[in-house]
């Protein structure tokens, strides 16, 4: 035990004594996460500004006044201040069919944004309908779902923004009140939804999706970060060979080495995790309420129990990563073959971890907990649903610490292997 301390404690001095090093594994990463985040947050917030402010520009032909009464109720053209929100010029059919061409290849450049085609015989078709089979007047409208402004521009005619209504609703209920009289003749019921769910999932949606995968990829990258050199390298510069003529077994020497890469990859994971809290919301505050991160961290609650399982299978899984990578980096002769035999494996628990996203409502069987990755990911979903049962939560530990135990003594054994260690 003597040994492996002595080994923990140079591999943390290693580290810690490297200003350097600290930087780039422990502040660094901080740095980029806050920035990045930032800076897509800022760059979400300018481009809904830009289509918020941008005024565009429409062509509506054959427009009858209704459509017209229509525009001006639901605020398309003109916003509550009076600005104009959307240019429209009104054409006849025959000023459209003069320029069609033209007004075609407006939109496709993104030079106008929409085309409003009332049918000729619009009123006519409208007054004469009486039976089914009778012809229903035609409303074309020519839009590119590749530009952001003409897409919000169709999106906002047809649906609305806020608490204005769509110009079509407004347009289609014109219609159906001069038809029909009065409107609720054409209710056959009222619909009342009566929704039946758990607060705290439904506050936690979004982030029990994104959180497992989060985790495990912020805890593989940590452990690769200090893996791969603590093996592969100092086999490659010659200083783990010195180290085994050491008086100090080789069992020490590789329990000491894992467990330090565990204290080291953790810290660097509770540095990711925790710039990724701080980042989120900064995020969601210059991206505004559109940020498909919006809502952050906000959704998750956890009492004791939950932080406590939430710490231990964070634990298990620093604890599997770093067997796994050790394992292979000891085994490789340099720290290029260590990175090729380790790049499978990373492709491998990016979808362990991105499973959890497609999950639909049925149960888990427990048989899967104890998958590694997978049942650990799945676990961490119920935790911040306030879903996960013990024996879940200890099926998902103990086939993670079942498989990093066995690489452990892999390990071992392989600080055994002149052949591996010496790469004879």
């Amino acid at each position: 035990m003597s040994g492996m301390s002595i080994i923990l404690k140079k591999e943390l001095k290693r580290v810690f004594g490297d200003k350097k090093l600290v930087f780039s594994m422990f502040i660094l990463p901080a740095i980029i996460m806050i920035a990045l985040y930032g800076l897509m947050g800022f760059a979400i917030g300018a481009m809904n500004s830009d289509i918020e402010e941008h005024v565009n520009k429409v062509y509506i032909v054959n427009a009858d006044a209704r459509l017209k009464n229509a525009i001006q109720a639901s605020g398309f053209e003109k916003n509550e201040n009076g600005e104009t929100v959307n240019d429209i010029t009104y054409m006849t059919e025959a000023e459209y069919r003069a320029d069609e061409q033209k007004l075609s290849d407006e939109i496709l450049n993104g030079d106008s944004q929409m085309i409003v085609y009332l049918d000729p015989e619009f009123e006519k078709k409208f007054t004469s309908y009486k039976n089914a089979g009778d012809a229903i007047p035609q409303l074309i409208i020519s839009y590119n779902t590749t530009e952001n402004y003409s897409q919000n521009t169709y999106s906002v005619f047809a649906a609305g923004s806020g608490i204005n209504p769509g110009v079509l609703d407004t347009y289609r209920t014109m219609l159906l009140q001069e038809r029909v009289g009065n409107l609720d003749l054409l209710n056959v019921f009222d619909l009342q939804q009566n929704i039946i769910e758990k607060e705290e999932k439904a506050k936690s949606q979004f982030i029990s999706m994104m959180l497992p995968y989060m985790i495990i990829i912020m805890l593989f990258a940590g452990a690769m970060s200090v893996g791969v050199d603590a093996m592969a390298g100092e086999k490659e510069r010659g200083t783990l060979a010195s180290m085994l003529l050491s008086p100090i077994k080789r069992t020490s020497i590789a329990g000491g080495k894992v467990v330090a890469m565990m204290i080291l990859s953790g810290l660097s994971a509770i540095v990711y995790v925790a710039s990724m809290m701080i980042a989120m919301p900064v995020m969601s505050a210059l991206g505004g309420e559109n940020s498909p991160m919006g809502q952050g961290f906000g959704g998750l609650s956890l009492d004791l129990v939950q932080g406590l399982q939430l710490g231990a299978i964070m634990l298990a899984l620093v604890f599997l990563f770093v067997a796994v990578i050790s394992f292979l980096a000891i085994r490789a002769k340099d720290t290029k073959a260590a990175a090729s035999l380790i790049s499978p494996v990373y492709i491998v628990v990016m979808v362990a971890g991105m499973l959890t996203m497609f999950m639909s409502g049925k149960n888990v069987p427990i048989s899967r907990y104890f998958i590694p990755v997978y049942g650990n990911a799945v676990a961490i979903k119920d935790i911040c649903n306030n879903e996960l049962v013990g024996t879940n939560f200890l099926a998902s530990l103990a086939g993670t610490v079942i498989i990093a135990v066995a690489l452990t003594i892999g390990i071992a054994r392989s600080f055994d292997d002149e052949k591996i260690m010496f790469n004879a």
